[in-house]
C-alpha cells in the first residue's frame, strides 16, 4: 500500500466512525475532558494543515484564518485557542463545512505526498498516527456524551464486552531486560530510547479482571474500606460518591451498563472497563496483589493476549533515559505531559487497527476512567 493510500484510509475511517450520527451528535461535549466529534474531525485536519502543508507547500492557502484558533488543542507555540471546555459551543463551522475542510486539506496533502519527500513522509506518518489516536478519543468521548441521554442511543457496535479466557498465572524470572522500541517503523518519542532494566521474580495474570471479579469487590464493601485505597483515591470516591465503574447502573435490582450499542445487562465473564487507577489499585489491594509495572508488562506481554482494554500499570509516566524534547511545536506532543500521569499499556476495543505495539505508552491522570481502561493483576514471587 502506498503512503497516499494509507493516508486516505486513515482519513476515511474517521468519517466511517460517524456514519450513524445525526447532525446534533457532532457537537456533544458532556465535560471538559471530552471533545465533540466535529472538533475531532476538524482538529486532525488542522494538524495536517498547520504541521505539514503550511511549512512545506508554498502554494497552499489556509482554508480559513480562524481555524487555527478554533482547532488547536494544546500547542502553545501555535498561538491562542478555544478553551477546551467550550469546544461544544461552536455551532459553526457546520458539520458540512468541516467535511469540506477535510476534503480541501486531503487533496492538498495527496498532492504533497506524491512528491516523495522523506522528511514530509515522516511527518505524514506522524499525522496519521495522531489521527488514529483521535479516532479512539472520538469513540470514547462520544460514549461519555451519549451516556447522559436517557434514550440510551445506539450508534455503533465495537464488541465492547466479550468473555475472558480462564485466568492462570504466568511466572517471569528475575533478570535484566531490554525495554523500549527497537525497529525501523513508526513509534512515538516516549517509547525511545531502548534501555535495560532489572526486574525481580514476579507473576502476571493471563486474563483481565472480569466484571464478576469486580462485582465481588463491590459487594464486599470495597468502595467503603479506606484500607484498600490511596488517600487521593479515597478522597475521590467520597467527593463523587463513587460505588461502581463508570456507565454502571442498577435497573430493577440488576446491574447494567451503557455501551455505544445501547444499555445492556453486564456480562459477568467480560473484562471490567472504565475504571481509573484508584479503582484498579484498590481492587488489586483487596485481592492481596498489585498492578504490574509497565516494564513487567512489556517483558511478559508476549505470553498473554492483550488489546481489549488499556491496562493500568503501577508506573508513573516519566521519560526514558536519553529522552529529548523535539524542537518546535512537535515537541509539545508528549514530553510536557510527563508529570502526574500513570502509564497504561496495551490497546483497547476502540483502538484503530494498526495502532498498537508492545512498547506503546499511553498515559492518563489517575482519576480518569472514560477510556476503555481495565485491570491485569500481578504479584511478586
Amino acid at each position: 500500500m502506498s503512503l497516499v493510500e494509507a493516508f486516505r484510509g486513515v482519513r476515511n475511517h474517521s468519517l466511517y466512525l460517524c456514519k450513524n450520527l445525526i447532525t446534533e451528535d457532532y457537537s456533544l461535549q458532556a465535560s471538559e475532558e471530552v471533545s465533540p466529534p466535529k472538533w475531532h474531525l476538524a482538529h486532525t485536519t488542522w494538524f495536517f494543515e498547520q504541521f505539514i502543508l503550511v511549512p512545506n507547500d508554498p502554494d497552499y492557502v489556509v482554508k480559513h484564518p480562524q481555524f487555527n484558533f478554533l482547532f488547536n488543542s494544546y500547542y502553545n507555540s501555535l498561538g491562542t485557542r478555544t478553551a477546551r471546555n467550550q469546544r461544544g459551543l461552536m455551532s459553526r463551522p457546520s458539520v458540512a463545512e468541516v467535511k469540506a475542510y477535510r476534503a480541501y486539506v486531503d487533496e492538498a496533502m495527496a498532492n504533497l505526498i506524491q512528491k516523495n519527500n522523506p522528511t514530509i513522509d515522516e511527518l505524514v506518518i506522524l499525522g496519521m498516527n495522531h489521527e488514529q489516536q483521535h479516532q479512539e478519543l472520538l469513540i470514547s468521548d462520544l460514549k461519555y456524551s451519549l451516556w447522559h441521554n436517557p434514550l440510551n442511543p445506539e450508534v455503533m457496535d465495537i464488541s465492547e464486552y466479550t468473555p475472558e479466557s480462564e485466568s492462570k498465572w504466568i511466572s517471569i524470572e528475575s533478570g535484566v531486560y531490554e525495554i523500549g522500541y527497537q525497529g525501523d517503523s513508526f513509534c512515538y518519542d516516549n517509547e525511545l530510547n531502548p534501555h535495560k532494566v532489572y526486574i525481580s521474580d514476579f507473576a502476571i495474570s493471563s486474563a483481565l479482571v472480569t466484571n464478576q471479579d469486580f462485582l465481588e469487590f463491590m459487594e464486599a464493601g470495597g468502595y467503603d474500606d479506606p484500607n484498600y485505597w490511596h488517600d487521593e483515591g479515597w478522597a475521590w470516591t467520597k467527593e463523587l460518591e463513587v460505588k461502581a465503574p463508570l456507565y454502571w447502573e442498577k435497573k430493577d435490582g440488576d446491574w447494567c451498563y451503557y455501551t455505544l450499542d445501547g444499555l445492556k445487562p453486564i456480562d459477568k465473564k467480560a473484562a471490567v472497563s472504565h475504571v481509573n487507577f484508584y479503582e484498579a489499585s484498590a481492587f488489586a489491594s483487596w485481592k492481596g496483589m498489585r498492578l504490574p509495572t509497565e516494564f513487567e508488562w512489556e517483558v511478559a506481554q508476549d505470553q498473554f493476549d492483550w488489546g481489549k482494554r488499556w491496562e493500568w500499570t503501577n508506573s508513573a509516566y516519566l521519560a526514558y533515559p536519553g529522552f529529548t524534547v523535539a524542537p518546535g511545536a512537535i515537541g509539545e506532543y508528549n514530553g510536557k505531559f510527563m508529570i502526574n500521569q500513570m502509564v497504561l499499556r496495551g490497546a483497547s476495543v476502540a483502538t484503530s487497527e494498526g495502532h498498537s505495539r508492545p512498547t506503546y505508552r499511553n498515559f492518563f491522570h489517575p482519576k480518569y476512567r472514560w477510556q476503555f481502561m481495565g485491570i491485569r493483576l500481578a504479584k511478586s514471587l
